[in-house]
């Protein structure tokens, strides 16, 4: 009898997480539908009353005008390199930061990790015009390079590798190593990095799905056209006084698209990666 209700109390118990977790994924899917709807219909379904939910016939339509008016495949092309070098160098330099901090005794070693840490909570609005300047002098200005260098030194992924090295690396296996005769850049090659592969695939997707969504510093160092990312050739779309919202929410869908298949591609280590943080 006790089995049967605690069975019973087990389906229901699940049901109701079953239950509350579509509800969540519902309100997280429908903005990107609903995107995708606006994407396939003409701009007057954007006010239309009751809202238009299904998907219309013109999002090859819209697509077109998309590429009448911006360099949209051009701006892709950069807004991958821009993000794919940012990524691994902040792969680089963090996991290589979070190694010295996690397993090296040397002097200052906290009060540098926690200034690190600091700059976190200072707004990035605040340093634009003494950037801007900085890169304005050294002739950087509508170069790719200028709309990457901001976000090399990234404070949150040398703070999550640092922890991932600590719990992941046992000490022994860096003090065999040395007894082996390996420096510690081949330390870092042969033993550190096999292990924190999960953990380079989270701060990857981060770090790529942060830069494709950057717009203000892209928007102040990128004018000229052929040097837009993608974020700045859409905000192109929105500076006449008629918005086609059709037209703007189809470069907006495909602009999308990139972000879903790196997800796919790396959800498996990425969610690996939460798994095992979740044990330890």
């Amino acid at each position: 009898m006790s089995r049967e209700v605690g069975t019973k109390k087990w389906g229901i118990g699940r049901l109701a997480i079953y239950l509350f977790l579509t509800v969540i994924s519902f309100f997280s899917i429908f903005p990107f539908y609903w995107m995708f709807v606006m994407a396939t219909s003409p701009s007057s379904a954007y006010n239309s009353i009751p809202p238009t939910i299904i998907p219309g016939d013109q999002l090859v339509a819209n697509f077109k005008k998309v590429l009448e008016m911006i360099p949209f495949f051009q701006s892709m092309v950069n807004t991958l390199i821009v993000c794919l070098t940012v990524t691994i160098v902040v792969l680089f330099i963090s996991s290589l930061a979070g190694f010295a901090f996690a397993k090296f005794k040397f002097p200052g070693k906290n009060i540098l990790f926690f200034s690190i840490l600091f700059t976190i909570v200072i707004p990035p609005q605040l340093g634009l015009i003494p950037q801007y300047l900085l890169v304005a002098k050294a002739g950087l200005l509508d170069h790719l390079f200028a709309a990457m260098i901001l976000f090399f030194l990234n404070p949150l992924g040398i703070f999550l590798m640092r922890q991932y090295v600590n719990q992941s690396v046992p000490d022994e296996l860096i003090e065999a190593a040395k007894l082996d005769g390996c420096s510690n850049f081949r330390i870092y090659r042969s033993v550190v990095l096999p292990i924190i592969l999960p953990a380079f695939a989270t701060l990857g997707i981060i770090v790529f799905t942060s830069v494709w969504g950057e717009f203000l510093w892209q928007f102040t160092v990128l004018r000229d056209p052929e040097s837009y990312t993608i974020q700045v050739a859409l905000a192109s779309l929105n500076n006449t006084n008629k918005v086609d919202f059709g037209m703007l929410l189809s470069g907006v869908f495909w602009a999308t698209v990139p972000l879903l298949i790196v997800f796919l591609i790396f959800n498996k280590l990425f969610i690996s990666s939460i798994a095992e943080g979740s044990v330890k």
